[in-house]
């Protein structure tokens, strides 16, 4: 029932406008920063050859980063096998291109600008964010959103999901004469959960509907309440157990807490740049420097581990 920190995709994508950094490195920064790694050439294999030119097993690697999700569903001989002939045809229309000049057009000249600004900006913030990510500033993030979250009371508890008040009457019967609370549950509620008995695991008073939370804080364990009616339909409910919420371990959430501690460091570092900047815009009139969005700070009433 609850919810991990904000989780993104590996990467960096930054709004120049609205100064919103995101972790979601391009896909071109991909390229760059394992361009820039040393392989040795028995790890480095090459694969094919197109006019003399080669074709290694680092540039099939880069280019599965930029092709990524159109190879998600192929097994690994069918993905190997698709970028490679990727690739292949990649040198001969490039060579093909400048033999036509193509790099001499205005419209490419503008484009490889524009790349080279991005992949500039790219690493410089990759950059940033990794240097900004120390065990320290991380576990510091982590005991402040912890100290939010102790002490937060939760239920454990079980419901049985009907569409009337009769029949909720009658479920409320049988339980009182010894019936299985989840085996009724996997007969007759129409809950999705019905499968594992009704079972809601646990959850805090937010995370219910106000009228079904206001009865189960208040049941004891083991004890089963009279019908309840909520938005959609009628509940029996039992609890199960009751505990006050602890914070998961700092190494289950450490990826979310490292995104945040990115993300911040990065719309730090461009606001600080930004302020030092002389920015003219000419498409409307003056106006006082926008201040950055600052990285959304994680919500501690959401704190839950990564899932693997």
């Amino acid at each position: 029932m609850t919810s991990p920190f904000p989780e993104t995709k590996t990467g960096l994508r930054f709004g120049l406008a609205s100064l919103k950094v995101t972790l979601a490195l391009t896909t071109c920064l991909a390229a760059v920063l394992a361009a820039g790694l040393p392989a040795r050439a028995q790890d480095n294999p090459v694969l094919a050859k197109v006019n003399g030119v080669e074709i290694r097993q680092s540039d099939v690697a880069l280019a599965e980063e930029e092709l990524g999700p159109s190879l998600a569903q192929m097994d690994p001989a069918t993905k190997k096998d698709n970028v490679l002939a990727f690739l292949i045809d990649l040198k001969i229309v490039a060579k093909a291109a400048e033999d036509k000049k193509v790099e001499n057009s205005e419209d490419f000249k503008r484009r490889m600008a524009f790349t080279r600004s991005r992949l500039l900006m790219d690493s410089l913030l990759a950059t940033e964010g990794k240097a900004a990510t120390t065990d320290e500033a991380m576990k510091k993030v982590y005991e402040e959103a912890s100290k939010q979250i102790t002490g937060e009371a939760e239920v454990h508890a079980r419901h049985i999901l009907v569409e009337t008040e009769d029949e909720a009457k009658t479920i409320a019967e049988e339980l009182k004469k010894g019936a299985d609370f989840a085996d009724l549950a996997k007969k007759k509620s129409k809950d999705p959960g019905a499968s594992d008995g009704g079972d809601l695991g646990f959850f805090t008073k937010e995370q219910m509907v106000p009228e079904f939370s206001a009865v189960a804080f208040v049941l004891e364990p083991g004890k089963i309440s009279d019908p309840v009616k909520s938005q959609f339909g009628w509940h029996i409910i039992k609890v199960e157990e009751k505990r006050n919420r602890k914070a998961p371990e700092f190494e289950q959430v450490k990826p979310q807490i490292e995104t945040y501690v990115t993300r911040k460091a990065q719309a730090d570092y461009v606001a600080k740049l930004r302020e030092a900047a002389k920015v003219e815009r000419m498409d409307k009139p003056a106006e006082p420097a926008a201040k950055p969005a600052e990285a959304a700070k994680p919500d501690a009433s959401k704190m839950a581990p990564a899932k693997k």
